[in-house]
């Protein structure tokens, strides 16, 4: 049963890890934990599950079905659920948006298909049908994941503005097109159009400038680690006072650089790993082909949280001391 009917997705909008056991079996009680804090945060708008940061890409349509089911028990009479659509093919997205949409998700961030890599930017048909596949199976309102362009997988911008134009539960893009002028140009045209599409920031790694430049929110994996921090950003820049926003920035700056450098694909790892470091989860355990992290890295990440002032109740208790 859908649970927040009218959620229009904007503001702070953190996507949540996956605790799992040494076996590589999803470990429930602490996943449970895990959201059920970040879900406390004030000022969140909504909470995202199996996405990137929860290794969608590792887990079975019927563990995907679980994820979402116990986080909606855990937290979702408090908070709306985006629940993440990640397929190759449209039939399967379909499948997952309608099992969403049963469960009682309030939302669905569609990533792009893996099978558009190799020129899909140039059949803007295949996208347009994906798109109505998902949208045909569920009138939940739709975040669509904009990559960067190079790697095959972004949407070129005419292709977007079709896309809005045909499927009007298109709400929202969650922009990581990694270009500062698009990402621009996509916040200035879409969030003017007669039909507003919300621009959803997810460059953590420079998140005051593109909060600055007017995006409508964020959705960050980053925001199961530091949800208050995000927050507490947003709302200075909401409210345009830059000096609290530099402050917040700080504090943010050397997870970020943490979080993000290369190689980018152990950025769920590392915060996964913070996590543990603050008590948070029990254990970092990854399914392969992630690896763990060595120990000179997990040095380095503790080092951040304490230049950061994160504790385990989070950022802002440690600020107020």
């Amino acid at each position: 049963m859908r649970r927040f009917k009218d959620f229009q997705p904007k503001g702070v909008i953190p996507a949540t890890l996956l605790a799992l056991n040494d076996d590589y079996s999803i470990n429930e009680k602490e996943s449970r934990r895990h959201n059920a804090h970040v879900a406390a945060t004030p000022g969140l708008a909504a909470v995202t599950v199996n996405g990137h940061a929860s290794e969608v890409h590792a887990c079975t349509f019927d563990e995907q079905k679980r994820i979402l089911e116990f986080c909606l028990d855990e937290m979702g009479d408090r908070i709306p659920l985006i629940n993440g659509i990640y397929a190759d093919g449209s039939h399967e997205a379909a499948r997952l948006a309608k099992m969403a949409d049963e469960a009682g998700a309030s939302c669905l961030l569609v990533f792009p298909p893996q099978s558009m890599t190799m020129g899909g930017q140039l059949r803007p048909e295949m996208a347009l049908a994906h798109f109505r596949m998902i949208a045909d199976a569920t009138d939940l309102p739709i975040i669509l994941f904009q990559y960067p362009m190079g790697t095959g997988l972004g949407y070129p911008f005419e292709t977007l503005l079709k896309l809005f134009e045909e499927v009007p539960s298109i709400k929202a893009i969650k922009d990581w097109s990694n270009d500062a002028m698009l990402h621009e140009k996509h916040i200035r045209t879409f969030q003017k159009l007669p039909r507003p599409v919300t621009v959803l920031t997810t460059h953590s790694s420079w998140l005051m400038a593109s909060l600055t430049m007017g995006a409508g929110g964020l959705l960050s994996g980053a925001g199961s680690v530091i949800p208050d921090l995000q927050v507490a950003l947003f709302e200075a820049v909401q409210a345009k006072d830059l000096a609290k926003a530099q402050a917040i920035n700080d504090r943010i700056y050397p997870l970020a650089q943490a979080f993000y450098s290369p190689p980018f694909l152990d950025m769920h790892n590392r915060m996964k790993e913070c996590l543990v470091m603050l008590d948070r989860v029990e254990k970092a355990v990854m399914r392969p082909p992630l690896m763990k992290l060595s120990a000179g890295e997990l040095s380095r990440l503790r080092a951040a949280l304490n230049q950061a002032g994160i504790g385990r109740d989070g950022a802002m208790p440690l600020a107020a001391e």
